[in-house]
């Protein structure tokens, strides 16, 4: 199966990571650093990339719950395959090398794709078809936590030597993928668009029913009340990560650390929370994405 593909791709990729020194591990493509899974030419296929009206894009910047929107993503489009995802799709767009386009090509509709990507890096045709994009936001102090995390976890990223070196970098934008702010503010300019559903990590864990059902609308799915209930029940943290030896072999610890909310205040001192909320307000205070953010209900001491 390409699932267990999948795995293997990913294991094999941890493996040659530990044989790499800490400046192997990343590259830099128009300013930007990314894992060396990425490649300037996978960029410059993916800017050729033919793109359906009925494709399903996930956007998430890391550590966002991109993993958990995919696996409910994965779940609501399953009976409407004729087949099983490819490899190439269940790998990030980013990621792997130039001629995986070419064998997404025959793959059967609908199509879901996963990315970390700036809304700037994506290819226009999946502006010019208007397909659906999911976009998952996390406040940003619980994302800038777990990035940490996931940067000293994870061998195909460099380690941070301290929280402090890479709070610095989260703020700058010198992380993979750059700024979390730019990032945000490229897609609350683009909030109301018909086919743009904007989602957040903290509403999810509010209520997982109906943000499933919120998402299978927005697709324009119409699924039996036990079967969405059914894709909450397993896109639940405890569920995923119970699973993530099957789903992620050797990745899966890596990804599913805790799946809370307000873990920042385990390494936030108060003047990097303040630093943080001169940011947010600096970038995000009056939008309509900072208000769907609820930054004040779950980012203040």
């Amino acid at each position: 199966m390409a699932s267990d593909l999948a795995v293997k791709e990913i294991e094999r990729f941890l493996e040659e990571a530990t044989r790499k020194k800490s400046e192997e591990l990343l590259i830099t493509y128009q300013g930007v650093f990314y894992p060396s899974l990425c490649s300037a030419e996978t960029f410059q296929a993916l800017d050729m990339m033919e793109v359906r009206k009925d494709d399903v894009f996930l956007v998430a910047y890391p550590k966002s719950g991109t993993n958990w929107v995919k696996k409910i993503l994965n779940d609501l489009t399953a009976s409407l395959q004729k087949e099983a995802p490819t490899l190439e799709q269940h790998m990030m767009l980013e990621f792997g090398k130039p001629e995986k386009f070419q064998k997404i090509k025959d793959s059967s509709s609908p199509r879901v794709f996963y990315t970390h990507l700036h809304y700037d890096n994506i290819p226009k045709s999946v502006f010019e078809k208007k397909a659906k994009i999911v976009v998952v936001f996390r406040n940003p102090k619980d994302t800038a936590v777990s990035y940490y995390h996931f940067y000293n976890n994870n061998p195909v990223l460099p380690t941070m030597s301290s929280w402090d070196e890479f709070f610095q970098k989260f703020i700058s934008g010198e992380v993979c993928w750059s700024s979390y702010f730019d990032h945000a503010l490229a897609w609350n300019r683009h909030i109301d668009d018909e086919n743009i559903l904007i989602i957040t990590y903290e509403e999810l864990k509010e209520n997982l029913y109906e943000g499933v059902k919120k998402i299978a609308e927005f697709l324009g799915l119409t699924l039996p009340e036990e079967k969405m209930q059914s894709i909450a029940e397993n896109a639940t943290f405890q569920s995923m990560s119970s699973k993530s030896a099957e789903t992620h072999g050797k990745f899966g610890p890596i990804i599913f650390r805790k799946g809370v909310v307000q873990d920042w205040k385990t390494l936030f001192t108060e003047a990097q929370s303040q630093e943080m909320d001169a940011k947010f307000e600096e970038c995000l205070a009056g939008t309509k994405l900072g208000a769907v953010l609820k930054y004040d209900i779950y980012c203040k001491f």
